[in-house]
């Protein structure tokens, strides 16, 4: 069985009464989770609402029953590490253990000179990464004092309290797919893996990798979770999906095809997954034949709760057996 939740660009025009209304529709029409990425802006002009994380899942974590729900991700660029693990096992015990800790080392310039933030070369960004990951793991799993001094972060003889109702407090996912660095400290501390729109193949490839640098690490393959995040565009039939791929056609490479090829380029160009509800049963299926246990779908539309309704009417019962 393949999960489904939905993903939501919190960066591209999220305020109070999308989010009010996406979290009730999500968490009862049977969806798995939602999630939500952690940026102040886009890379790229104009600015959009943007709801803050923290906040904004604090009233997720009050106001729905089932979901699970979380960052994806929060980058430890700009979020530090022991007020996010505060945070976060507030939220946990708040929402009786729905909480996934997301995290990532942060990618995106824009925001961080536009805030005053340092972002760093990649290797800067990935040290950082490990050192919140240290500092954030032993607060939530330890309840002894923890003392950390890194280069980024220094803790002594710190303790988070109250403790977790949960033992270890919430689930720490690990976003990325890199193989030099990421999958080892999946390995090594993560709870989760997201990886951010493979192909079913590369997923596959990577999960292997993921597997011998468990045991290598003295962990079961079973121990982290094996999660994708990819785009979605989903029509209840031909007539709007062919409306839907009018944004696909204005590509020069696209302008001529017919719905049915243009549908099969996209998803052998690893474009999104897309189509009627057949379509998308078939996608998902890959990526469950893959060995992914959870898909978070990006949904954009933050109007089209009708389709978020269709999606899960038409296509939910379906994977639920996958």
């Amino acid at each position: 069985m393949v999960e489904i939740s939905i993903m939501i660009e919190g960066q591209n025009g999220l305020n109070w009464p999308y989010w009010k209304r996406m979290a009730v529709e999500v968490d009862q029409l049977g969806f798995a989770g939602l999630f939500r990425s952690d940026h102040y802006t886009n890379p790229n002009p104009p600015d959009l609402d943007s709801l803050e994380m923290i906040v904004s899942l604090t009233y997720l974590a009050d106001r729905t029953q089932h979901i699970h729900f979380g960052p994806l991700v929060a980058p430890v660029s700009f979020r530090e590490p022991t007020m996010l693990a505060r945070q976060a096992a507030a939220l946990d015990d708040l929402s009786n253990g729905r909480m996934i800790l997301g995290l990532g080392a942060g990618w995106q310039e824009r925001e961080h000179s536009l805030f005053g933030y340092q972002l760093g070369n990649v290797k800067t960004r990935m040290d950082r990464f490990e050192e919140a990951l240290e500092v954030i793991t032993r607060l939530l799993r330890s309840d002894e004092p923890v003392t950390f001094e890194g280069h980024f972060f220094q803790v002594r003889g710190a303790t988070l309290l109250p403790r977790t109702q949960r033992p270890g407090g919430p689930r720490i996912m690990i976003g990325g797919n890199g193989i030099k660095r990421t999958l080892p400290l999946v390995a090594r501390y993560a709870d989760i893996w997201n990886t951010v729109a493979p192909t079913p193949a590369d997923f596959k490839e990577r999960s292997q990798i993921l597997d011998r640098l468990l045991q290598q690490a003295g962990r079961q393959p079973d121990a982290v979770k094996r999660t994708v995040m990819h785009s979605v565009v989903f029509a209840r039939d031909r007539a709007e999906l062919e409306h839907k791929l009018s944004q696909y056609r204005q590509e020069p490479e696209f302008t001529t095809m017919n719905t049915d090829g243009l549908v099969k380029q996209l998803i052998a160009a690893n474009k999104t997954i897309i189509g009627t509800p057949d379509q998308i049963v078939q996608q998902l299926q890959a990526y469950a034949d893959a060995g992914a246990q959870e898909i978070m779908l990006q949904w954009f539309d933050f109007e089209d709760i009708e389709g978020l309704r269709a999606f899960a009417s038409s296509v939910l019962p379906r994977v639920s057996t996958l």
